[in-house]
């Protein structure tokens, strides 16, 4: 679990990294810059573990190549916004966010199960008349 302080610094990352993206450096980026879905940061806050988010289907695997290709580039400019709010300018690994694929699998393999709905007739409760299931005896002495 992450204390406050990593996910106050994680937070702030986010916002910075989100703004170089965008405003610094999206020439990088032909159409449209990748989404930051979250970021995690070591208890020393020297490595970010940055998770990226495509919105274009097919763009994830060759975005991630862009980004990592250009990672240098992409830690001056956040160490440009940064550097009086923080000591260290943590070293960023970049990931590619695929919870939204995995979300959108296990939506069509739950839809794709074939679980029948229990009618009030097809009930195995006992009617109000009929003894339930033999209860196993606890002592010899016990009555029915």
């Amino acid at each position: 679990m992450e204390s406050k302080r990593q996910q106050k610094f994680a937070s702030l990352l986010q916002q910075d990294l989100a703004a170089v993206f965008q405003r610094d450096l999206p020439h990088l980026f032909p159409g449209l810059p990748p989404g930051i879905s979250t970021i995690r940061v070591s208890p020393d806050l020297g490595v970010a573990r940055v998770y990226l988010s495509s919105l274009l289907a097919n763009s994830g695997p060759h975005l991630l190549e862009l980004v990592r290709d250009n990672s240098k580039e992409i830690r001056q400019a956040l160490a440009k916004r940064i550097r009086q709010q923080v000591r260290i300018i943590p070293e960023l690994v970049f990931f590619l966010d695929d919870s939204a694929e995995y979300a959108a699998h296990m939506d069509a393999v739950l839809s794709k199960l074939d679980i029948p709905a229990e009618t009030p007739e097809d009930s195995t409760d006992p009617k109000p008349d009929e003894k339930g299931p033999a209860r196993p005896k606890l002592f010899a002495d016990e009555d029915e």
